[in-house]
């Protein structure tokens, strides 16, 4: 990944309300979640949680599919992985007692 998507991934987390979509998103597993019950569990107006949803899926850590009349957001692991890859690639390269 490139500096500038590690950047946008972290900076649409840092917000409390992103942080905890996402992380439902991560519990809720590569079937997601309709948007209405995000906005249940968490007590997020539905207008309000769109504005989240976008910020996460412009950052690539959302994705989102159309089932019927519900709209299905999820989390997009592998863009998680890679931003977790890019923070610990090089953990204790400059201690020598670390394995």
């Amino acid at each position: 990944m490139e500096e500038q998507d590690i950047i946008a991934a972290l900076a649409a987390l840092a917000q409390d309300s992103r942080l905890r979509v996402f992380r439902l998103l991560v519990t809720a597993g590569p079937a997601g979640l309709p948007a209405g019950q995000i906005a249940e569990e968490l007590a997020i107006a539905p207008n309000t949680l769109s504005f989240h949803l976008s910020h996460l899926k412009s950052a690539g850590l959302a994705s989102v599919r159309r089932e019927g009349r519900s709209l299905i957001y999820s989390a997009d692991y592998a863009r998680a992985r890679a931003v977790i890859g890019y923070l610990t690639e090089n953990c204790c390269s400059r201690d020598p007692c670390c394995p």
